[in-house]
C-alpha cells in the first residue's frame, strides 16, 4: 500500500510500504476514507532532523473495515467508522474515567495519511456511523478524530459554561472548533485571537463574539480592555507555543482557568505567585481523549445541527499530501482534507 513517510523538516513523500496487516486478535484493518493534515503534524515538519528511515505520520481518519482479529465483535468488515487520534481498549480504569489517552491498553495513531491502517484495540477504538450517511458530511465526521474533540476538551476541562467569559487563543482549526464548542457550551462571550481574517470570520460564524488580531502585550491589553480590565473566567489555548502561554496568563482573570490543548514546544513556563498561585488561576488541559467525546457530539453532526468541517479549506489525494504540508505551514492552507 503507499502512504506518506517524513524523512526529515519539510521532506514529506508518499511510498510504498507494507500492507496494514492484522498483528493481534484484537485488531482491525480500517481502509481509510478521509484522512487530513493536523497543525501538530506541522511541528515536526518544521523541526525533524533529516533521516534516512522515513517516519509514517497521521492519525485522524475515517474509513471502512476491511479485516477483522478474531476477537473483535463490536465492528465488521464493511463498517464506516471514526478513529480517534488515540487506540483505548474502552475497558480498563482510566477508559471508564473517559481518560482514554492514559488506556493502560492504549497509544497513538502515527500512520493515517495512507491507504489502510492497522487499529490495534478495535472493540474500544472505533465508532461505527451510517453506512449510508451523506458524503458531504464525512468531512465533519473526520474533525470527531482530533480537532473537534480536542476543541470541546479544552472548553470541557475549562469548565465553559453560560455564566463564563471565553478566551480562545489561536485560529487554527482546533482554536476555531474550541469557539463552536464553547458557544455548544452556553457561553455568551468568546474572545477570538487570530489575526487571520478568512479564520476569525469563520470563528465569527461559531459564535465568537469579538476578535482581537493583536498579539503578546498589545493583544493582552486588548483583551483587558474588552473585560473591564479584568480578563476573562476562562482562557483556551490551542496553539501550544510559549508566546500563547504567556498570553493566556495575560488574559485570564483572577479565579480563572487556563485550558491548554496546544501540543506544547516548551518545557518551562511561569507558574509562581505573579502568575497562577497568587491570582488563584487553574492551569488544565491535556491531549483530548477524543473518544469520550464522539457520542456526545455525533448527534447534532450527523443532523447537520453543526458543521465542524468547514475547517477543511483544500482537498489533496494522497500524492498531493506534500503539497498539503507546504500550504499549510506557508499559512495557505486552514487544514488539509486527504482522500486516499
Amino acid at each position: 500500500m503507499r502512504a506518506a513517510l517524513m524523512y526529515g523538516a519539510g521532506d514529506v513523500r508518499v511510498e510504498t510500504v507494507a500492507d496494514a496487516a492484522i498483528e493481534e486478535p484484537t485488531d482491525a484493518v480500517v481502509r481509510v476514507v478521509v484522512a487530513c493534515v493536523c497543525g501538530s503534524d506541522l511541528h515536526p515538519y518544521r523541526g525533524m532532523p533529516a533521516s534516512e528511515q522515513g517516519t509514517p505520520m497521521g492519525h485522524e481518519f475515517v474509513g471502512v473495515v476491511e479485516e477483522t482479529g478474531s476477537s473483535v465483535a463490536g465492528v465488521a468488515p464493511g463498517d464506516l467508522v471514526i478513529a480517534p487520534f488515540a487506540w483505548s481498549d474502552g475497558t480498563c480504569d482510566f477508559c471508564r474515567e473517559g481518560l482514554h489517552t492514559s488506556c493502560r491498553h492504549g497509544g497513538f495513531f502515527s500512520a493515517a495519511q495512507a491507504e489502510a491502517v492497522r487499529v490495534p484495540q478495535a472493540d474500544g477504538t472505533l465508532v461505527k456511523v451510517p453506512s449510508d450517511v451523506d458524503p458531504a458530511v464525512l468531512p465533519s465526521l473526520l474533525t470527531l478524530s482530533d480537532v473537534y474533540g480536542t476543541g470541546y476538551h479544552a472548553a470541557h476541562q475549562g469548565g465553559v459554561d453560560a455564566r463564563t467569559s471565553v478566551t480562545v487563543i489561536g485560529d487554527g482549526a482546533v482554536g476555531l472548533l474550541a469557539v463552536l464548542s464553547a458557544k455548544q457550551r452556553g457561553a455568551e462571550r468568546i474572545i477570538l485571537m487570530g489575526r487571520h481574517k478568512d479564520r476569525t470570520d469563520l470563528g465569527r460564524d461559531f459564535g465568537a463574539t469579538d476578535v482581537v488580531a493583536e498579539r503578546g502585550e498589545a493583544g493582552i491589553e486588548a483583551v483587558r480592555e474588552l473585560t473591564g480590565g479584568d480578563g476573562t473566567h476562562v482562557v483556551l489555548e490551542a496553539v501550544g507555543l510559549r508566546a500563547a502561554y504567556d498570553m493566556a496568563v495575560g488574559v485570564v482573570r483572577p479565579g480563572g482557568t487556563i485550558s491548554r490543548v496546544g501540543v506544547p514546544q516548551y518545557a518551562d513556563a511561569p507558574i509562581g505567585f505573579a502568575s497562577l498561585f497568587g491570582p488563584n488561576v487553574t492551569l488544565t488541559g491535556g491531549p483530548a481523549p477524543a473518544r469520550a467525546y464522539i457520542e456526545r457530539l455525533l448527534p447534532d453532526v450527523l443532523d447537520g445541527t453543526v458543521d465542524p468541517g468547514r475547517v477543511f479549506d483544500r482537498t489533496v489525494d494522497l500524492d498531493g499530501v506534500p503539497e498539503g504540508y507546504r500550504a499549510m505551514n506557508d499559512r495557505e492552507a486552514l487544514k488539509v482534507l486527504v482522500r486516499p
